[in-house]
């Protein structure tokens, strides 16, 4: 993130609601209130799709800090998250830790059920054996790791007593987080017609996570874990092959293809990705990080101007002083497409010259930023200083002034 602006300002003359034809060519609307306020800008501008590739046949990038969607394919319709779906059962494990209804030392112990799924082929396990009383820090690096589904059966039947209650429990929390296009039949993610999340709901439950449980969350970068003597690597790829990603979690299915959600964190900004529907494995990796590295590459959060910064100054009439310095009160940023930003232009608007007295704080202007493509967003500029106004004799040499001098040519009616 870097303070940063290339345009010339320029400064467009608006008297009495009339349009003057500024020297770029471009006729500007007189200024007339209603403006957006001052703020961060997050959302504004939209991002220039079109410029980033994948073979995923569902993609989502979202900025972590801001929470903005920078791209996405079909990335709202609900879709079979494999284990991706696991984040959810992860999350409430968190969830519980962090609420001191359990610890990382709560032991829980294994059904036949659970022992037996670690038995079938064909799903990804941790090796839990049967009647074993496993620490829950072992059983989220089961789950988190490994990808075990006899872990995550293991929890969700201690925790609500089968794991048709705890998926209740699971769409319970859904609602509660905001997590909108979710359903949940089972805390594994395996098939199942109501087992279903959308590319934007997971990459809104992995920002809750890492901004949630800041403590716990550095599992999802260990490299392996090792269990009834069998040592398994982290099945997240981007761990190796992207410089900065910590976490998240992959699934595959039949039904869903290959998926991943990952994270990464550089240069002072954190993304997620979401991909799902890949061929293979192999393609997941590559898409991944191609992925992840457009979501870098492509994008940028820039500060134009901090809060208090003179953006620029404006005429000023029957004052003391000539001229205004005029301020932003809150920064100004965006986070766009790189592209977009480098194009960024910027000009001053008001009606002017302004009269005085004038006071300090006053709003008396507008910033307007344009991108290419984009609608002009507007900022309200606020007076530097207090101006008072010149005296009676002054006064009268301004009204003599301005008889003697001839009007505008340019003008035209508006």
């Amino acid at each position: 993130m870097h303070s940063w602006f290339s345009a010339q300002t320029s400064y467009s003359v608006l008297p009495d609601r009339r349009l003057l034809k500024p020297r770029s060519g471009v006729f500007l609307r007189a200024f007339l209130g209603g403006l957006l306020g001052a703020l961060v800008i997050a959302s504004v501008f939209a991002p220039a799709y079109a410029s980033v590739r994948t073979k995923a046949k569902i993609a989502l990038i979202m900025d972590y800090e801001s929470g903005q969607i920078l791209f996405e394919r079909d990335g709202q319709r609900p879709m079979a998250p494999a284990s991706m779906s696991k984040l959810m059962t992860i999350a409430i494990l968190f969830d519980m830790i962090q609420n001191g209804e359990l610890t990382l030392d709560t032991k829980f112990s294994v059904s036949e059920a659970a022992w037996r799924r670690g038995q079938g082929t064909g799903e990804s396990k941790m090796w839990v054996l049967v009647g074993d009383e496993i620490a829950l820090r072992d059983l989220l690096r089961g789950i988190i790791i490994q990808s075990g589904n006899d872990a995550a059966q293991v929890v969700a039947e201690n925790i609500a007593g089968s794991e048709e209650a705890f998926a209740k429990l699971m769409n319970s929390k859904a609602a509660a987080w905001g997590l909108t296009q979710s359903t949940f039949a089972n805390a594994t993610g395996m098939p199942d017609p109501n087992q279903k999340m959308s590319a934007r709901d997971l990459a809104l439950l992995t920002r809750k996570i890492i901004h949630d449980y800041p403590g716990l969350y550095p599992i999802f970068a260990e490299a392996e874990f090792t269990w009834s003597n069998i040592t398994q690597a982290n099945r997240n790829p981007l761990l190796k092959s992207f410089d900065g990603a910590d976490g998240m979690k992959t699934g595959h299915t039949e039904e869903s293809g290959y998926g991943l959600v990952g994270t990464a964190f550089k240069d002072g900004q954190r993304r997620i990705i979401v991909l799902n529907g890949l061929e293979s494995a192999q393609s997941r990796s590559r898409e991944a990080t191609r992925l992840m590295e457009q979501a870098f590459d492509l994008f940028d959060h820039r500060i134009f101007f901090t809060a208090g910064t003179r953006v620029g100054e404006a005429d000023v009439f029957m004052g003391r002083v000539d001229k205004i310095g005029l301020v932003v009160h809150s920064e100004i940023s965006f986070l766009t497409a790189r592209t977009a930003l480098d194009q960024a232009s910027g000009e001053i608007v008001y009606q002017a010259p302004l009269r005085a007295p004038i006071d300090e704080g006053e709003q008396v202007a507008v910033l307007r930023i344009s991108m290419p493509g984009q609608e002009a967003v507007e900022f309200p500029l606020y007076a530097e200083e207090t101006v008072r106004e010149v005296g009676f004799f002054a006064k009268i040499g301004f009204g003599l002034r301005s008889l003697l001098t001839p009007p505008d040519s340019d003008e035209v009616d508006g």
